[in-house]
Protein backbone atom coordinates (compact mmCIF):
# COMPACT_ATOMS: atom_id res chain seq x y z
CA UNK A 1 0.00 0.00 0.00
CA UNK A 2 1.13 3.50 -0.89
CA UNK A 3 0.72 6.23 1.51
CA UNK A 4 -1.70 9.45 0.06
CA UNK A 5 -0.13 12.92 -0.32
CA UNK A 6 -1.53 14.72 2.46
CA UNK A 7 -1.44 18.70 2.72
CA UNK A 8 1.26 20.74 5.15
CA UNK A 9 -0.68 21.45 8.17
CA UNK A 10 -0.45 21.32 12.01
CA UNK A 11 -1.19 17.90 12.21
CA UNK A 12 2.08 16.80 10.03
CA UNK A 13 3.73 18.78 12.34
CA UNK A 14 3.00 16.99 15.49
CA UNK A 15 5.11 14.32 17.42
CA UNK A 16 2.80 11.34 17.04
CA UNK A 17 3.04 7.82 18.57
CA UNK A 18 1.38 4.96 17.71
CA UNK A 19 0.01 2.13 20.38
CA UNK A 20 -1.00 -1.79 19.96
CA UNK A 21 -2.37 -4.20 21.91
CA UNK A 22 0.79 -6.68 20.95
CA UNK A 23 2.88 -7.18 17.90
CA UNK A 24 2.90 -11.01 17.75
CA UNK A 25 0.59 -11.70 14.53
CA UNK A 26 -0.64 -10.36 11.38
CA UNK A 27 -4.27 -9.95 10.77
CA UNK A 28 -6.56 -7.47 10.08
CA UNK A 29 -5.72 -5.28 13.40
CA UNK A 30 -2.32 -5.06 12.08
CA UNK A 31 -3.28 -4.73 8.21
CA UNK A 32 -4.93 -1.48 10.02
CA UNK A 33 -1.89 -0.19 11.91
CA UNK A 34 0.23 -0.32 8.63
CA UNK A 35 -2.03 1.96 7.24
CA UNK A 36 -2.00 4.37 9.81
CA UNK A 37 2.05 3.78 9.96
CA UNK A 38 1.95 4.94 6.60
CA UNK A 39 0.53 8.68 7.72
CA UNK A 40 3.31 8.80 10.44
CA UNK A 41 6.33 6.92 9.00
CA UNK A 42 8.46 8.35 11.95
CA UNK A 43 6.28 7.33 14.75
CA UNK A 44 7.18 4.75 17.23
CA UNK A 45 4.80 1.59 18.11
CA UNK A 46 4.49 1.04 21.69
CA UNK A 47 2.96 -2.49 22.66
CA UNK A 48 3.16 -4.78 25.09
CA UNK A 49 4.71 -7.61 23.75
CA UNK A 50 6.54 -8.03 21.19
CA UNK A 51 7.72 -11.49 19.21
CA UNK A 52 9.85 -10.60 15.86
CA UNK A 53 9.29 -14.39 14.38
CA UNK A 54 5.63 -13.87 14.34
CA UNK A 55 5.18 -10.32 13.55
CA UNK A 56 7.59 -10.43 10.47
CA UNK A 57 5.64 -7.06 9.49
CA UNK A 58 6.64 -4.87 12.22
CA UNK A 59 11.00 -5.33 11.35
CA UNK A 60 10.95 -1.88 10.21
CA UNK A 61 9.01 -0.29 12.85
CA UNK A 62 10.45 1.49 16.20
CA UNK A 63 9.08 -0.96 18.33
CA UNK A 64 8.95 -0.08 22.26
CA UNK A 65 7.82 -2.87 24.22
CA UNK A 66 6.67 -2.84 28.45
CA UNK A 67 8.73 -5.13 30.75
CA UNK A 68 6.68 -8.23 30.24
CA UNK A 69 8.83 -8.55 27.12
CA UNK A 70 11.77 -9.32 28.84
CA UNK A 71 10.32 -12.73 29.52
CA UNK A 72 10.58 -14.47 25.64
CA UNK A 73 7.87 -16.98 27.00
CA UNK A 74 5.07 -14.68 27.41
CA UNK A 75 6.18 -12.92 23.66
CA UNK A 76 3.57 -15.54 21.68
CA UNK A 77 1.53 -16.02 25.02
CA UNK A 78 0.16 -12.66 25.78
CA UNK A 79 -3.14 -14.11 26.74
CA UNK A 80 -1.68 -14.97 29.77
CA UNK A 81 -0.69 -11.63 30.63
CA UNK A 82 -4.51 -9.84 30.96
CA UNK A 83 -4.53 -9.28 34.44
CA UNK A 84 -1.03 -7.23 33.93
CA UNK A 85 -1.73 -6.02 31.02
CA UNK A 86 -3.02 -2.46 32.18
CA UNK A 87 -0.59 -1.68 34.80
CA UNK A 88 2.68 -2.36 32.44
CA UNK A 89 0.77 0.02 29.63
CA UNK A 90 0.68 2.55 32.41
CA UNK A 91 4.38 2.37 32.90
CA UNK A 92 4.79 4.23 29.51
CA UNK A 93 5.85 7.89 29.33
CA UNK A 94 3.92 9.71 26.72
CA UNK A 95 5.28 13.00 27.40
CA UNK A 96 7.29 14.59 24.81
CA UNK A 97 3.86 13.51 22.53
CA UNK A 98 1.25 15.94 20.87
CA UNK A 99 -0.43 12.94 19.67
CA UNK A 100 -1.00 9.18 20.81
CA UNK A 101 -3.31 6.98 18.55
CA UNK A 102 -4.30 3.77 20.50
CA UNK A 103 -5.40 0.68 18.30
CA UNK A 104 -6.93 -1.53 20.54
CA UNK A 105 -9.43 -4.21 21.91
CA UNK A 106 -7.98 -4.62 25.06
CA UNK A 107 -5.26 -2.39 26.91
CA UNK A 108 -3.56 -0.13 24.89
CA UNK A 109 -6.39 2.38 25.11
CA UNK A 110 -5.04 2.04 29.36
CA UNK A 111 -1.83 4.03 28.61
CA UNK A 112 -1.99 7.59 30.46
CA UNK A 113 -1.18 10.70 29.00
CA UNK A 114 -0.63 14.61 30.40
CA UNK A 115 -3.95 17.18 29.39
CA UNK A 116 -1.82 18.73 26.57
CA UNK A 117 -1.86 15.33 24.46
CA UNK A 118 -4.43 14.27 22.17
CA UNK A 119 -4.98 10.47 23.19
CA UNK A 120 -7.13 9.48 20.15
CA UNK A 121 -8.69 5.96 20.62
CA UNK A 122 -9.00 3.57 17.33
CA UNK A 123 -11.11 1.11 18.86
CA UNK A 124 -11.43 -2.51 17.64
CA UNK A 125 -13.87 -3.30 20.24
CA UNK A 126 -14.42 -2.82 23.60
CA UNK A 127 -12.63 -5.25 25.63
CA UNK A 128 -14.28 -8.68 24.31
CA UNK A 129 -13.48 -11.36 27.32
CA UNK A 130 -15.27 -8.57 29.45
CA UNK A 131 -18.32 -7.30 27.34
CA UNK A 132 -19.68 -9.00 24.09
CA UNK A 133 -17.16 -11.98 23.86
CA UNK A 134 -17.79 -12.65 28.14
CA UNK A 135 -20.11 -15.68 27.63
CA UNK A 136 -17.80 -17.47 25.06
CA UNK A 137 -14.46 -16.59 26.94
CA UNK A 138 -15.72 -18.25 29.67
CA UNK A 139 -16.76 -21.25 28.42
CA UNK A 140 -13.78 -21.19 25.70
CA UNK A 141 -11.12 -19.29 26.64
CA UNK A 142 -8.79 -21.27 24.44
CA UNK A 143 -5.91 -21.49 27.15
CA UNK A 144 -5.25 -25.40 26.85
CA UNK A 145 -4.93 -27.37 29.41
CA UNK A 146 -4.62 -24.52 31.90
CA UNK A 147 -8.38 -23.15 30.80
CA UNK A 148 -10.25 -24.39 33.85
CA UNK A 149 -8.16 -22.51 35.79
CA UNK A 150 -8.86 -19.28 33.74
CA UNK A 151 -12.45 -20.22 33.69
CA UNK A 152 -12.70 -19.90 37.48
CA UNK A 153 -10.33 -16.93 37.21
CA UNK A 154 -12.54 -15.17 35.17
CA UNK A 155 -15.32 -16.22 37.41
CA UNK A 156 -14.67 -14.51 40.39
CA UNK A 157 -12.33 -11.62 38.56
CA UNK A 158 -14.47 -10.54 36.40
CA UNK A 159 -16.96 -7.72 37.64
CA UNK A 160 -13.99 -6.36 39.22
CA UNK A 161 -12.29 -6.07 36.06
CA UNK A 162 -15.15 -4.49 33.78
CA UNK A 163 -15.45 -2.08 36.84
CA UNK A 164 -11.77 -1.38 35.89
CA UNK A 165 -11.94 -1.45 32.50
CA UNK A 166 -15.04 1.15 32.44
CA UNK A 167 -13.11 3.52 34.97
CA UNK A 168 -9.79 3.57 32.63
CA UNK A 169 -11.85 3.31 28.96
CA UNK A 170 -12.69 7.72 30.69
CA UNK A 171 -8.59 7.75 29.48
CA UNK A 172 -8.91 8.67 25.67
CA UNK A 173 -9.81 11.89 25.07
CA UNK A 174 -11.54 9.93 21.38
CA UNK A 175 -13.03 7.75 20.33
CA UNK A 176 -13.12 6.39 16.74
CA UNK A 177 -14.84 3.11 16.22
CA UNK A 178 -14.68 -0.02 13.20
CA UNK A 179 -17.81 -0.09 12.90
CA UNK A 180 -21.56 0.76 13.70
CA UNK A 181 -21.44 -2.65 15.30
CA UNK A 182 -18.41 -1.48 17.61
CA UNK A 183 -19.88 2.08 17.66
CA UNK A 184 -23.03 0.34 19.68
CA UNK A 185 -20.51 -1.54 22.02
CA UNK A 186 -18.64 1.63 22.90
CA UNK A 187 -21.81 3.29 23.78
CA UNK A 188 -23.13 0.55 25.78
CA UNK A 189 -20.13 -0.27 27.62
CA UNK A 190 -17.96 2.57 27.83
CA UNK A 191 -20.97 5.27 27.68
CA UNK A 192 -18.76 7.12 25.62
CA UNK A 193 -19.70 8.80 21.98
CA UNK A 194 -17.72 8.04 18.59
CA UNK A 195 -17.48 8.38 15.07
CA UNK A 196 -17.01 5.63 12.50
CA UNK A 197 -14.03 4.67 10.24
CA UNK A 198 -14.09 1.99 8.84
CA UNK A 199 -11.02 -0.12 8.41
CA UNK A 200 -9.56 -0.36 5.01
CA UNK A 201 -8.73 -3.42 2.46
CA UNK A 202 -6.19 -3.08 0.25
CA UNK A 203 -8.03 -2.83 -2.57
CA UNK A 204 -5.47 -2.57 -5.19
CA UNK A 205 -3.49 -5.10 -4.49
CA UNK A 206 -6.49 -8.06 -3.89
CA UNK A 207 -8.44 -6.69 -6.95
CA UNK A 208 -5.08 -7.39 -9.06
CA UNK A 209 -6.20 -10.94 -10.14
CA UNK A 210 -8.34 -12.41 -12.81
CA UNK A 211 -11.11 -14.17 -11.49
CA UNK A 212 -9.66 -18.43 -11.37
CA UNK A 213 -11.30 -21.26 -11.77
CA UNK A 214 -13.40 -22.45 -8.97
CA UNK A 215 -12.22 -25.86 -7.37
CA UNK A 216 -12.78 -24.83 -3.63
CA UNK A 217 -14.24 -22.85 -0.75
CA UNK A 218 -12.37 -21.14 1.76
CA UNK A 219 -12.04 -20.20 5.04
CA UNK A 220 -9.75 -17.47 6.45
CA UNK A 221 -8.96 -16.73 10.11
CA UNK A 222 -7.61 -17.15 13.45
CA UNK A 223 -8.52 -20.38 14.85
CA UNK A 224 -9.73 -19.42 17.92
CA UNK A 225 -13.38 -20.24 19.33
CA UNK A 226 -15.38 -16.83 18.68
CA UNK A 227 -14.05 -17.23 15.06
CA UNK A 228 -16.63 -20.64 14.60
CA UNK A 229 -14.36 -22.38 12.38
CA UNK A 230 -15.69 -25.96 14.37
CA UNK A 231 -19.26 -25.39 12.54
CA UNK A 232 -17.59 -24.55 9.05
CA UNK A 233 -15.60 -27.95 9.41
CA UNK A 234 -18.23 -29.65 10.76
CA UNK A 235 -20.45 -28.99 7.92
CA UNK A 236 -18.12 -29.99 5.51
CA UNK A 237 -17.18 -33.10 7.20
CA UNK A 238 -20.78 -34.08 6.63
CA UNK A 239 -21.18 -36.89 4.39
CA UNK A 240 -23.68 -35.10 1.77
CA UNK A 241 -20.85 -32.08 1.67
CA UNK A 242 -18.43 -34.65 1.06
CA UNK A 243 -17.72 -34.31 -2.94
CA UNK A 244 -17.10 -30.17 -1.86
CA UNK A 245 -13.33 -29.05 -0.54
CA UNK A 246 -12.43 -26.89 1.72
CA UNK A 247 -9.26 -25.22 2.21
CA UNK A 248 -8.69 -23.67 6.33
CA UNK A 249 -6.06 -20.85 6.47
CA UNK A 250 -5.31 -19.72 10.01
CA UNK A 251 -3.34 -20.42 13.31
CA UNK A 252 -4.33 -20.46 16.82
CA UNK A 253 -5.48 -22.36 20.06
CA UNK A 254 -8.09 -24.72 18.22
CA UNK A 255 -6.31 -26.13 15.20
CA UNK A 256 -5.44 -29.57 16.72
CA UNK A 257 -8.84 -29.73 18.09
CA UNK A 258 -10.22 -28.64 14.47
CA UNK A 259 -7.93 -31.38 12.25
CA UNK A 260 -9.90 -33.82 14.13
CA UNK A 261 -13.29 -33.10 12.77
CA UNK A 262 -11.97 -32.71 9.78
CA UNK A 263 -12.88 -35.26 6.77
CA UNK A 264 -10.22 -35.27 3.66
CA UNK A 265 -11.99 -32.98 1.86
CA UNK A 266 -10.79 -29.83 4.24
CA UNK A 267 -7.21 -28.85 3.57
CA UNK A 268 -5.73 -26.99 6.74
CA UNK A 269 -2.61 -24.66 5.47
CA UNK A 270 -0.85 -22.85 7.53
CA UNK A 271 -0.28 -19.05 7.46
CA UNK A 272 0.10 -17.69 3.74
CA UNK A 273 1.68 -14.76 2.27
CA UNK A 274 -0.50 -11.92 0.61
CA UNK A 275 -0.03 -13.15 -2.90
CA UNK A 276 -0.86 -16.84 -1.61
CA UNK A 277 -4.44 -15.51 -0.31
CA UNK A 278 -4.65 -13.81 -2.84
CA UNK A 279 -4.53 -16.93 -5.57
CA UNK A 280 -6.78 -18.80 -2.70
CA UNK A 281 -9.23 -16.09 -2.68
CA UNK A 282 -9.53 -15.90 -6.72
CA UNK A 283 -9.86 -19.20 -6.89
CA UNK A 284 -12.62 -19.97 -4.31
CA UNK A 285 -16.14 -20.38 -4.83
CA UNK A 286 -16.90 -18.62 -1.98
CA UNK A 287 -15.41 -17.55 1.42
CA UNK A 288 -17.53 -19.23 4.01
CA UNK A 289 -17.29 -16.12 7.43
CA UNK A 290 -18.96 -17.52 10.31
CA UNK A 291 -18.07 -15.41 13.28
CA UNK A 292 -19.97 -12.76 14.61
CA UNK A 293 -17.52 -10.53 14.05
CA UNK A 294 -16.66 -6.55 15.28
CA UNK A 295 -15.52 -5.71 11.43
CA UNK A 296 -14.27 -8.14 9.82
CA UNK A 297 -11.29 -7.62 6.95
CA UNK A 298 -11.54 -11.32 5.29
CA UNK A 299 -15.06 -10.77 3.47
CA UNK A 300 -13.35 -7.66 1.49
CA UNK A 301 -10.20 -9.08 0.76
CA UNK A 302 -12.39 -11.66 -0.76
CA UNK A 303 -15.21 -9.27 -2.38
CA UNK A 304 -11.93 -6.97 -3.86
CA UNK A 305 -10.70 -10.41 -5.72
CA UNK A 306 -14.25 -11.18 -6.78
CA UNK A 307 -15.12 -13.78 -4.86
CA UNK A 308 -18.21 -13.71 -3.04
CA UNK A 309 -18.59 -14.28 0.99
CA UNK A 310 -21.25 -17.05 2.49
CA UNK A 311 -21.43 -14.85 6.14
CA UNK A 312 -23.81 -15.37 9.42
CA UNK A 313 -26.01 -12.43 9.41
CA UNK A 314 -24.96 -10.08 12.35
CA UNK A 315 -22.04 -8.00 13.39
CA UNK A 316 -19.39 -6.18 10.55
CA UNK A 317 -20.47 -8.70 7.57
CA UNK A 318 -23.91 -6.40 7.77
CA UNK A 319 -21.76 -3.30 6.88
CA UNK A 320 -19.84 -5.72 4.22
CA UNK A 321 -21.51 -8.04 2.39
CA UNK A 322 -24.38 -6.63 0.15
CA UNK A 323 -27.27 -9.89 0.46
CA UNK A 324 -28.13 -11.58 -2.98
CA UNK A 325 -25.13 -9.52 -5.01
CA UNK A 326 -22.17 -9.87 -3.10
CA UNK A 327 -22.88 -12.93 -0.95
CA UNK A 328 -25.48 -14.92 0.90
CA UNK A 329 -26.33 -14.80 4.62
CA UNK A 330 -26.87 -17.50 7.09
CA UNK A 331 -29.08 -16.80 9.88
CA UNK A 332 -27.81 -19.32 12.48
CA UNK A 333 -24.30 -20.08 13.50
CA UNK A 334 -24.83 -24.58 13.06
CA UNK A 335 -23.27 -26.70 10.64
CA UNK A 336 -26.91 -27.32 9.16
CA UNK A 337 -27.04 -23.39 8.33
CA UNK A 338 -23.25 -23.46 5.95
CA UNK A 339 -24.70 -26.63 4.61
CA UNK A 340 -28.03 -24.91 3.59
CA UNK A 341 -26.25 -21.52 2.38
CA UNK A 342 -24.28 -23.44 -0.08
CA UNK A 343 -26.32 -25.14 -1.33
CA UNK A 344 -28.80 -22.15 -2.00
CA UNK A 345 -25.69 -20.48 -3.43
CA UNK A 346 -24.73 -23.57 -5.70
CA UNK A 347 -28.24 -22.32 -7.29
CA UNK A 348 -28.06 -18.52 -7.10
CA UNK A 349 -26.34 -16.90 -10.43
CA UNK A 350 -27.16 -13.69 -8.95
CA UNK A 351 -23.51 -13.05 -7.74
CA UNK A 352 -21.48 -11.51 -9.70
CA UNK A 353 -17.24 -10.93 -9.36
CA UNK A 354 -18.03 -7.33 -10.81
CA UNK A 355 -20.31 -6.64 -7.96
CA UNK A 356 -18.23 -7.80 -5.19
CA UNK A 357 -15.02 -5.61 -6.42
CA UNK A 358 -17.10 -2.38 -6.73
CA UNK A 359 -18.20 -3.26 -3.28
CA UNK A 360 -14.90 -3.43 -1.69
CA UNK A 361 -13.66 -0.71 -3.58
CA UNK A 362 -15.76 1.38 -1.34
CA UNK A 363 -13.52 0.24 1.87
CA UNK A 364 -9.98 1.36 0.03
CA UNK A 365 -6.70 1.83 2.11
CA UNK A 366 -6.72 5.76 0.49
CA UNK A 367 -10.30 6.80 1.17
CA UNK A 368 -9.63 5.32 4.76
CA UNK A 369 -6.31 7.55 5.25
CA UNK A 370 -8.22 10.40 3.53
CA UNK A 371 -10.98 9.74 6.91
CA UNK A 372 -8.62 9.60 9.63
CA UNK A 373 -6.40 12.12 8.87
CA UNK A 374 -9.27 14.71 8.34
CA UNK A 375 -10.57 13.08 11.56
CA UNK A 376 -7.51 13.43 13.66
CA UNK A 377 -7.31 17.21 12.39
CA UNK A 378 -10.40 18.02 13.42
CA UNK A 379 -10.09 16.25 17.03
CA UNK A 380 -6.59 17.61 17.64
CA UNK A 381 -8.38 21.29 16.91
CA UNK A 382 -11.07 20.92 19.05
CA UNK A 383 -8.52 19.86 21.84
CA UNK A 384 -6.27 22.73 20.95
CA UNK A 385 -8.96 25.04 21.38
CA UNK A 386 -10.31 22.90 25.39
CA UNK A 387 -6.74 23.58 26.26
CA UNK A 388 -6.99 27.10 25.59
CA UNK A 389 -10.32 27.53 27.76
Amino acid sequence: MRPISMPKNNLSNLKVALCYDRVNKFGGAERVIESIHQLFPSAPLYTLVYDPKGAPWAKSYDVRTTFLNKIPFFRSRHELLAFLASFAFETFSFDQYDLVISITSESAKDIITKPETLHACYCLTPTRYLWSGKKQYHSQPGMGIISPLVKKILHVSTKYLQRQDLVISQRPDEYLAISKEVQKRITKYYHRNSEIIYPPVNYSFFSKTDKLSCDHYLLVGRLVPYKKADIVIKAFSRPEMSDRKLIVVGEGSQKHALRKLATNNVTFTSLVNDQELRQLYSSAKAVVFPPHEDFGITPLEAQACGTPVLAYRGGGALETVIDGKTGLFFDEQTPGAIIEVINRFENNSSILSDACRQNAKKFSNTRFQKLLFAKLESQWQKHQDQQKQ
